[in-house]
């Protein structure tokens, strides 16, 4: 969930059909075409990582109606790109079928490919590393050449040293180091189990925490720190494939709210071998180990947090001794935000960037070695939404963000000097960019409300380089979206897109796009082609965000804490009601209102609640009993169920089933390891209970990334059931 319930289902938060699909220019149904090429994201570069110097781009890509990516590169000085490998060229055939793990990670980082779906560029550039189907590859990008690798096992987060000379990974629950030179691996860890593995980042991290590894190189080689994960305490679901009884079931360790987590440990072990030393610090006071970082200039440094999340520590670690030193704290009374890559220490050693709220807004800090305050460099006026980079030699710091929080643009700050817009763009934007590493090249993607950006690379000074190919089919029309903001001070940030046909003041049925859950948004610039088609189907599509969403200070964010079914949805309500007035074509007499995960949960919540406002919902794949989600990520919004039952009873869906009047389809995956779904079965059951009508339906065999992952075809027909039901129910 990593601060969200399913974050990649926002961008496909609203995709349905009706069973006679409008077409596109070319004759093809626009569902069919959007589906077979995954939103026209097919194609289009992914997970691209710039050389040290800035030469060159190193991403994956995959046809334009193909879910399977390739490897890729291209000169950022002559414009030339060339593939460098592909799972067809490597296995030749063979199969490139995943274990339950290798499954597994790739649904906690959200990767929706398949083929090459991650590769690990080393520290000076020269070498990648790559698995698929369980198999280790070594590429030199000056030739080309690929060699296979013979790790003793399929290999799990590939790492390179920072020397370059080692690769390791994890092999049957331990961490494994290969020489480059030899080719000989020998164990840095031993004594692994699946239920207490080394080396693996636990669930909780990579659900809710964004920490995705379980050990780390130090900058000189020569040691490793790494985790060790007991889990034995922590409850055993379990998913069944109803389609085929006959096969075993798949296994999970899952933390329930207010049940037992993982039990997370360090070690560091010098890479030639040895005992390991383990870290000491207060296990009870801060369970969950939030992020690790040793980089270059800066020591070992732990991030660490309580339970409730409400305190979050900074420490750093004597690998020798294990002893750990407290630079920091940081406290809030509902809960502290963790963002992943703080603290960044200069390479200098001389201090570190940290990023902190105390002020009610994210600011940038440098600090001195020893935790103190030097100077703030990012204040919260500027709407800091990600640190980009830091260029050590010219001391300028990069980050996205800006006011207004429907947009990101690029920054930069000049050694401590005020925020600089880079090249500021005429038109609401979207920003994502990355910095070499010798701080020379951007790597830049700007997205409209009608279009996505394609990836630039410019000299910093502006001067463009070269463009990364997309060979994505390009969509049959642009959408026609506008921004709103409505209500009372500071007001509520809303989408809005109508018919591209609609006739001045006609009245039109309203569909409600919803996520409404904490650390999303669904209200800012980015082009939603398919809320522009659901438009033409005869609606207005709307978004709107609503407290709890971010970039909008401490206590607009914090304003949902121990209560997920108040705040959030009666802002929905205030928002639509002050949308009408600006907009009269919208229909509030008929609102229909749609949402997966969080967003599932929403939806039902909705009808429940405000039963005179929603006509109707489609709730997928809902959490329904807080008590039923994971710890990391209920406990920080909602409290532990034994302190706090009142907040679990007042968000619980069985709570307010009863009060269901309206309309109600439920859509669950039955292979979902995220929101399970016995979820849907339990809000089944107590709306059977209770005399309601509600409609079901179980897609067999489908995880929580349904909406991207599955068969086209087969998704096609959700869409239609679930635009057809809006459409029923919201009939004059």
């Amino acid at each position: 969930m990593i601060a969200l319930l399913a974050p990649l289902l926002l961008a496909v938060a609203a995709p349905h059909s009706t069973a006679s699909a409008s077409s596109t220019a070319e004759g093809e149904p626009f569902l069919k075409r959007y589906l077979e090429t995954r939103r026209f994201s097919a194609g289009r570069p992914s997970r691209v990582a710039l050389t040290p110097e800035g030469d060159a781009a190193i991403f994956l890509r995959t046809g334009p109606r193909s879910a399977v990516a390739a490897l890729f590169s291209t000169d950022l000085g002559s414009g030339e790109t060339r593939e460098l490998a592909s799972s067809e060229t490597l296995l030749a055939g063979g199969s490139a079928a995943l274990t339950a793990a290798e499954q597994a990670q790739l649904e906690r980082r959200r990767i929706t490919t398949r083929g090459i779906t991650a590769f690990e560029l080393s520290r000076d550039g020269k070498r990648l590393a790559l698995t698929v189907g369980g198999k280790l590859y070594l590429l030199e990008r000056a030739t080309g050449a690929i060699t296979p690798l013979t790790p003793s096992g399929r290999p799990l987060d590939l790492r390179f040293s920072p020397d370059g000379r080692t690769l390791s990974y994890v092999v049957d629950h331990d961490v494994k180091l290969l020489d480059l030179a030899t080719g000989v691996e020998r164990a840095l860890t031993s004594g692994g189990t699946e239920d207490v593995p080394h080396g693996l980042a636990e669930f909780a991290a990579q659900e809710e925490l964004g920490r995705f590894s379980g050990y780390w190189w130090s900058p000189d080689s020569r040691l490793v720190a790494w985790q060790e994960t007991d889990q034995r305490a922590v409850e055993r679901f379990t998913i069944h494939d109803p389609l085929h009884p006959e096969q075993p079931a798949d296994t999970f360790r899952y933390p329930r709210a207010g049940q037992a987590n993982a039990t997370v440990k360090l070690a560091v072990t010098p890479a030639a071998g040895g005992a390991p030393v383990w870290l000491a610090w207060d296990h009870e006071r801060y369970p969950y180990l939030g992020a690790v970082n040793w980089t270059e200039g800066g020591p070992l440094s732990l991030v660490v947090l309580n339970r409730a999340q409400s305190e979050l520590a900074l420490l750093t670690a004597d690998p020798a001794t294990g002893a750990t030193r407290q630079l920091l704290v940081e406290k809030d009374a509902a809960w502290v935000n963790l963002v992943q890559g703080f603290p960044r220490w200069k390479a200098d050693g001389s201090g570190f960037f940290w990023l902190s709220e105390r002020s009610g807004w994210p600011e940038l800090e440098l600090r001195r070695p020893d935790g103190s305050h030097v100077a703030t460099w990012v204040k919260g006026s500027a709407g800091l939404a990600r640190l980009v980079g830091y260029d050590e030699k010219r001391r300028w710091l990069w980050f996205t963000g800006g006011p207004e929080p429907t947009q990101t643009r690029l920054y930069v700050v000049k050694d401590g000097a005020a925020p600089e817009e880079w090249l500021p763009p005429v038109v609401p934007v979207a920003t994502s960019a990355q910095l070499s590493r010798n701080g020379e090249v951007l790597l830049v993607s700007r997205a409209t409300l009608s279009t996505w950006g394609g990836l630039a690379a410019y000299r910093i000074d502006g001067r463009h380089l070269a463009e990364l190919p997309s060979v994505a089919e390009k969509p049959p029309f642009e959408p026609k979206a506008e921004l709103y903001t409505v209500g009372p001070a500071p007001g509520f940030h809303a989408v809005v897109t109508r018919p591209r046909r609609a006739r001045p003041g006609q009245k039109l049925p309203v569909y409600l796009a919803v996520y409404g859950g904490p650390h999303a948004q669904v209200a800012s610039v980015h082009p939603d082609h398919l809320a522009q088609w659901i438009a033409d189907q005869g609606f207005i599509h709307v978004a709107i965000d609503g407290r709890g969403t971010p970039r909008r200070g401490r206590d607009w964010e914090r304003a949902i804490r121990g209560d997920f079914a108040g705040p959030a949805l009666d802002d929905q309500v205030t928002a639509l009601k002050a949308l009408g007035a600006l907009v009269p074509e919208l229909d509030l007499a008929r609102v229909g209102v749609e949402g997966w995960s969080f967003g599932g949960y929403f939806a039902a919540l909705a009808v429940m609640r405000y039963p005179g406002i929603f006509r109707a919902a489609v709730a997928g794949a809902p959490v329904v009993d807080w008590a039923d989600y994971d710890t990391a990520y209920t406990e920080r919004y909602l409290g532990l169920p034994g302190e706090a039952p009142e907040a679990y009873r007042r968000s619980s869906l069985l709570t307010w089933a009863p009060r269901l009047e309206r309309p109600l389809l439920i859509i669950h995956g039955t292979a979902d390891d995220n929101v399970y779904f016995f979820n849907s079965l339990k809000l089944a059951d107590a709306l059977m209970r209770a005399g309601k009508r509600y409609e079901l339906l179980v897609l067999p065999g489908l995880t929580h990334l349904a909406l991207a992952t599955g068969d086209p075809a087969y998704l096609a027909r959700i869409w239609e059931r679930t635009l057809g039901f809006l459409k029923e129910n919201l009939a004059r």
